[in-house]
């Protein structure tokens, strides 16, 4: 959980949504992790807890491509024969 607090704080330092996806995972896994011992489906070895980390925050990642979009603007160019000063 620390781990994604730490990557919740990188996001805000350089937003690109990708760490915040990764933060999210690490929340959820750790939380999991701390009150899913009552679990039945999730078994905290390792290479189990590794793919439920990497599935959370890839659904994570693509929910906040989904709601915050993507940035769909592209770069103005100009041509040769454009004048930058008309």
């Amino acid at each position: 959980m620390a781990g994604g607090l730490i990557l919740g704080i990188m996001e805000v330092l350089a937003p690109t949504f990708i760490l915040l996806g990764f933060a999210i995972g690490a929340f959820v896994t750790g939380g999991f992790l701390y009150f899913g011992d009552g679990v039945a489906f999730f078994s905290a070895t390792l290479p189990y807890t590794l793919v439920f980390f990497a599935v959370v925050s890839l659904v994570s990642w693509l929910a906040l491509r989904v709601v915050f979009g993507v940035n769909r603007e592209k770069v103005k160019t100009y041509s040769k024969d454009v004048d930058i000063n008309d």
